[in-house]
């Protein structure tokens, strides 16, 4: 317990926890102020995604390096998968389906480029090891290819209507993309793991980590409240962007991304700026790669036992485009295995011209 009031109080980030029982209260007081409890609940999701990131971090470091990435796999988009759930279970498919698009393209684009730009600015040249990230791009394109196939045959003229086969083509690809992330793992953290070694750099890794009672004992008590907070900010969520001027698509796309990833932010850019670049890519390449391949085919899994219906990975066109440029960019990017500040900068361009356009444009319907 000790461990953990330490590590508040010397993480500013993580003083934000006083959101938690405001937006609790709140919730309980003034239930239909959607805007301030949207607010409140953003707010309140940052910190307990920076501090279930700790957690699992420590989890990690106790156990191993097979089952520490297994853990990674299925924590480290914990809070984003919890806010779907929540989404899930109250029908808005529209909301998930976004944050699925926008986790992979912020983590692809905006969380890559923004370390490439800060580490850059500090040195003039840094290099990582291309292995690690040509694994993690090949993944994540194999993937955003297969989150496209329903898309790309939806408008078939001789599919039947009804949405039958899209369900059991989107269950289908589901199975694949899990198993093909496993073998991904099996991969990189047994048969070959010689070939993802980070470049050393002179750094000396020796990070002091809570002890595991400590880390399991937050783990579940953060997972409950980012349970608790994820449904206040769904049930506010549509009132709130209609009061803001943002679709559905662009709150799953922008707001939901940005704010579930807050944590891995974090450790990537300080990552980047110390020089670690190998890391910072892992982080946000690795990230994207477990949203397509694990976050997306888990929830249409779940969306069979807690959805109203079942959910398909038919997404609308802009976000088939956005994913697909954003998969072909970081993979054309991180091929070099080298990199400068101007590289982030142009990334960080594309990840503005896709919330604008989404934020002015929304997807048919939600005008």
């Amino acid at each position: 317990m000790q461990t953990l009031l330490r590590e508040i109080r010397n993480t500013p980030l993580l003083w934000m926890l006083a959101f938690v029982p405001i937006v609790l209260v709140a919730e309980a007081v003034v239930p239909h102020s959607h805007t301030l409890l949207f607010v409140l609940a953003v707010l309140a999701i940052v910190p307990l995604a920076a501090l279930l990131s700790h957690a699992t971090e420590a989890v990690a470091a106790k156990t191993g390096d097979a089952v520490g990435g297994l853990l990674n796999a299925t924590l480290g988009n914990l809070t984003e998968l919890i806010i779907a759930i929540t989404a899930l279970r109250a029908g808005q498919y529209m909301l998930v389906k976004a944050s699925i698009a926008g986790a992979i393209v912020t983590n692809a684009v905006f969380m890559l480029g923004a370390c490439l730009l800060l580490g850059g600015l500090r040195y003039h040249v840094q290099e990582y090891n291309r292995a690690g990230a040509r694994l993690s791009s090949g993944l994540l394109l194999m993937a955003t290819v297969a989150l496209l196939a329903p898309s790309a045959v939806a408008d078939l003229d001789h599919l039947p209507q009804g949405g039958g086969i899209l369900n059991r083509l989107s269950l289908g690809i589901s199975v694949l993309l899990i198993t093909a992330y496993g073998l991904g793992l099996l991969f990189s953290l047994r048969t070959h793991k010689e070939l993802f070694a980070s470049a050393d750099h002179g750094h000396d890794d020796k990070e002091a980590h809570w002890p595991i009672g400590t880390a399991v004992g937050t783990l579940l008590i953060v997972t409950v409240l980012v349970a608790l907070v994820s449904e206040i900010f769904v049930e506010s969520v549509q009132k709130a962007a209609e009061t803001f001027g943002m679709s559905p698509a662009f709150v799953g796309f922008i707001v939901v991304s940005l704010v579930g990833a807050a944590a891995e932010f974090a450790v990537a850019f300080a990552a980047a700026r110390k020089d670690r670049l190998d890391m910072a890519v892992s982080i946000a390449l690795g990230s994207a790669s477990q949203i397509a391949l694990f976050v997306a085919p888990a929830l249409v899994l779940l969306s069979y036992v807690v959805g109203p219906k079942p959910m398909d990975l038919q997404f609308w066109p802009g976000a088939v485009t956005m994913m697909m440029i954003a998969t072909v960019t970081s993979a054309f990017i991180t091929a070099s295995g080298r990199s400068a500040w101007f590289v982030g900068a142009l990334m960080i361009f594309i990840y503005a011209v896709f919330a604008l356009t989404l934020y002015v444009v929304p997807p048919a319907g939600q005008g």
